[in-house]
């Protein structure tokens, strides 16, 4: 029998992939704090910073077996004690049979520990559909709670070989259904149950911090290749292609969003750039091993003109999807998913028609049966998500409490919840006035006091 041996290359890529995917949960907390407004921006940062905690834990002990165990339950979930925490896998391949103990040489923890930063970020980013009024007591049940029923058998059910890889055999790289569209339904799910911000959308809600977004979208856009290219988890040609298309895709969905604002507003924005930018990397996300680079470009294009538009239905339809998770993440996720059924290429990566069971696209020969499939499998995700998000929302509501009340939001989160604020404006210690005071220049010793402050109830969010 051969011999089990590490493969140092493409285990040293996949644990710089796992950095850069765990990177991007911190530029998550960047992009959706700088769009908040300030008053709210440490609670919204908070809660993409505790998922990391909380799904870390809940990942080592058993999410991991519940997403990538041997089938369970007719091919639900995994076995959960398969890989239950307490058991160590210093010397475990992943993938490894009897006739390859190595399997494609990377240790089963490394494995473990990348698909770890991918649970952690599909939590986070329905967070930003509830900013300014989620209590967060709330949001940390609700994440174990949604991670526990909804990403971890929905990510065994499409990578882990459970109903839906075995029945539809649908394609998804590195995540536009089991992420994407799983994250963004269930944003529509609980953003419904806690109703719309106070002032909304009467009220002028914009971005408060402007260079946060970018920096935050480019941490994200720095990540999102180990994120894609790191899928592969072998470092050969597809991973290539991966990261090629992730960049093209992305570059033309920037121009894509910003051309819409152009024609539609007369001003393109960065904050347009920055989601333009957010938009094409979740439709490649799927799609980035399995089609060629011309058709990664039209791809971002499509992508970032559709969520630039659809971004705009929360205020058609009256749902407060605070920082367009749904717009960018759900409508992004089904363009990606729906875009392998029209272009994915089985010259460029095999595993199309071989190990996935999947069919080549419309235009490369394969019928429509590859659309179906996609279709097939983003449907499911989406009902399941949102049935269980709206669920379990709920019954948090109604029992301990999701939304914090209306003194609260309107005063601001970050007091109420973490007693703190993002930025501190009180004057500076010494004399009010500083050094123009002392030079005799400033407010004048007979100003009047200022007016009593307005109670809490009589003031309008904002």
């Amino acid at each position: 029998m051969p011999e089990a041996t590490i493969d140092t290359g493409n285990t040293a890529w996949l644990l710089v992939s796992t950095a850069l995917v765990l990177l991007m949960t911190p530029g998550l907390a960047l992009f959706y704090g700088g769009l908040n407004r300030s008053k709210g921006v440490l609670n919204m940062m908070m809660m993409s910073f505790s998922t990391i905690g909380l799904v870390s834990v809940l990942w080592l002990f058993y999410g991991f077996s519940a997403a990538f165990g041997a089938d369970s339950a007719g091919g639900l979930f995994g076995d959960l004690g398969q890989y239950f925490g307490s058991k160590t896998y210093i010397d475990q391949f992943w993938g490894a049979t009897a006739e390859s103990p190595s399997g494609i040489g990377i240790p089963t923890y490394v494995f473990m520990v990348f698909q770890m930063t991918f649970a952690v970020i599909t939590v986070a980013l329905i967070s930003g559909a509830i900013s300014d009024r989620a209590k967060f007591g709330g949001w940390l049940l609700f994440a174990f709670g949604w991670a526990t029923l909804v990403y971890f058998p929905v990510a065994h059910n499409v990578w882990g070989g459970g109903w839906i890889a075995q029945k539809l055999h649908p394609l998804d790289f590195a995540g536009g259904t089991a992420v994407h569209i799983n994250a963004g339904a269930a944003a529509l799910g609980v953003a419904l149950v806690l109703g719309k911000r106070i002032g909304w959308p009467r009220e002028s809600m914009k971005p408060h911090n402007v260079p946060f977004v970018a920096l935050g979208a480019g941490l994200l856009w720095f990540g999102w290749f180990g994120f894609n290219a790191g899928s592969e988890l072998t470092v050969d040609g597809v991973t290539g292609l991966a990261f090629v298309n992730t960049q093209v895709a992305t570059a033309a969905a920037v121009l894509g969003w910003v051309i819409v604002e152009w024609i539609r507003d007369r001003k393109p924005t960065l904050v347009g750039a920055s989601s333009g930018a957010i938009a094409g990397l979740v439709a490649i996300t799927p799609a980035c091993g399995f089609i060629d680079s011309w058709a990664a470009v039209l791809l971002g294009l499509v992508a970032g003109i559709v969520c630039a538009l659809a971004v705009s239905l929360k205020y058609r339809f009256g749902f407060d999807d605070s920082l367009d998770v749904v717009g960018v993440h759900f409508v992004g996720g089904w363009i990606g998913s729906l875009w392998l059924g029209f272009f994915a290429n089985p010259d460029l990566n095999s595993a199309i028609t071989g190990a996935l069971g999947a069919k080549a696209g419309l235009f490369n020969g394969g019928g429509a049966a590859q659309l179906g499939a996609q279709a097939g499998a983003s449907a499911i995700v989406t009902v399941y998500s949102f049935v269980v998000a709206f669920v379990l929302a709920f019954i948090i509501e109604k029992t301990m409490g999701f939304r914090v009340n209306a003194e609260a939001e309107v005063e601001g989160i970050d007091i109420a919840e973490h007693a703190e604020s993002g930025y501190d404006l009180t004057p500076a210690s010494g004399s009010s006035g500083g050094a123009f005071a002392m030079a005799g220049i400033g407010a004048s010793k007979t100003a009047p006091a200022p007016a009593a402050e307005a109670p809490a109830s009589e003031k309008v969010a904002g």
